[in-house]
């Protein structure tokens, strides 16, 4: 039984944040969901939608704390997040736990396995509800967690990278951490801060709840506490080293600065604002967070303002957009390299007047660059000429609607992104 210490410590985060925005009180509130799918473990689902909610919107899945319900963090320590949303038109769906003492399931070997019947299965069912019902654009559907909810962020992570785009976790613990075999829900050596492993370790424990898949993993933004003795700091550090290992980064930060006094910010793999890994450490502070003002950076580096992140100052990093549409299609490319890697993500707009059913986008790579794996679509070749297939649950294209694809590939030298882009046989660019 998750310790009654842990529900006490975590009643502190209510009302711990500050405004995204100043803005008047939105008209929009929490509304119950029922019948949204499986649901094994019978979770409550709320859903947050804006009066006004964008063409094709972000996706929110906002997972409260031990001892939390969906009010209280969208009433509390969560509510900058629905006041972005008012002002972006993003929409929020907000599992509740209903068990006693109102945690959610990281623990279990259900909980642990894709699809594997516990909360992460029912959390899953109500991002297919939303994803559907209020076409939502795929390729920003993102989550945020606080404590438990922080937990349960990073295996949804870990369990369903073809689906998340970014994570922000505030004091939490690697994906499966918590594991236990005895049907408790609480694991003292993980919260201690004693459970250390490698990063390979802690890579290999992530990949084991999505066996076989070889796609790309979501970016991750981690904070945590110095004198967190809830969920103790070296968990901190041992979350790093498991997203850095999904990532294939090594462990010295690309970046590291002090947005405030008692901050401090290191950042892997690409440096800007939406950067593949970002830890966050403050100073001083227990389990208290998020505080004032930090899910502001949040917002940001989630993509839910709609912005696609600072460029990193380093030739590494060098982001791209193609050229502007001349059929009824138009894609924008956007691309982070290292190395001798690099990632693609596309997001391709319908700017007919009617709906598309069923497509394939086809483009050039520049020469050197060969696709490792992608999300969203099926590619083929690796090289060359690449024809992108859609998948099954994106398959169709409202009128100026959206859908996001993206891949990972090797490259020689080149960083560019791709050209000759054609949907179906029409030219959307140069």
């Amino acid at each position: 039984m998750v310790r009654t210490a842990l529900v006490a410590a975590l009643s502190l985060l209510i009302g711990a944040a500050g405004l995204v925005v100043a803005r008047p009180a939105a008209a929009a509130s929490l509304v119950p969901v029922t019948g949204f799918g499986a649901n094994p473990t019978n979770l409550k689902m709320y859903t947050y939608v804006p009066d006004r909610v964008a063409a094709t919107p972000a996706l929110l899945v906002l997972v409260h704390y031990c001892g939390g319900s969906a009010g209280a963090i969208a009433g509390g320590n969560g509510k900058d997040f629905l006041t972005a949303a008012d002002r972006y038109g993003f929409v929020v769906v907000l599992p509740e736990a209903t068990r006693s003492e109102k945690c959610f399931d990281v623990s279990s070997p259900q909980a642990l396995r894709r699809d594997g019947g516990s909360d992460s299965t029912g959390i899953m069912s109500m991002v297919s509800w939303a994803r559907a019902r209020y076409h939502v654009d795929s390729a920003r559907i993102v989550v945020s967690g606080f404590s438990s909810g922080a937990m349960m962020t990073t295996v949804l992570a870990a369990q369903y990278p073809d689906v998340f785009t970014a994570a922000s976790a505030f004091s939490g613990v690697p994906a499966g951490c918590f594991a236990t075999t005895n049907g408790s829900l609480w694991n003292s050596t993980c919260s201690g801060g004693n459970l250390i492993k490698t990063a390979r370790q802690w890579g290999d424990q992530a990949r084991a709840m999505y066996p076989g898949y070889t796609g790309r993993y979501p970016r991750i933004q981690l904070w945590h506490g110095t004198t967190d003795t809830t969920l103790a700091y070296p968990n901190f550090g041992e979350e790093i080293k498991q997203w850095t290992d999904l990532h294939g980064l090594g462990p010295n930060p690309a970046f590291t600065d002090h947005p405030q006094s008692s901050w401090t910010r290191t950042r892997y793999g690409t440096t800007g604002t939406q950067a593949t890994v970002e830890g966050v450490s403050i100073a001083g502070i227990g389990h208290q967070l998020p505080q004032t003002g930090q899910l502001g950076y949040a917002v940001s580096f989630l993509g839910l303002d709609g912005s696609t992140g600072t460029p990193s100052t380093s030739p590494s990093s060098s982001p791209s957009t193609s050229p502007p549409a001349t059929g009824t299609c138009r894609v924008t490319a956007s691309i982070s390299s290292w190395n001798t890697g690099l990632t693609a993500s596309l997001t391709v707009t319908n700017t007919g007047a009617t709906a598309i059913n069923g497509w394939t986008l086809d483009f050039t790579l520049p020469a050197g660059q060969s696709i490792t794996s992608g999300w969203n679509a099926t590619y083929a070749p690796a090289t060359g000429r690449v024809n992108a297939t859609n998948v099954a649950y994106n398959a169709a294209i409202p009128a100026n609607g959206s859908i996001g694809i993206g891949f990972q590939a090797g490259h020689t030298g080149a960083v560019g992104a791709p050209t000759g882009f054609a949907l179906n046989g029409t030219a959307c660019g140069g």
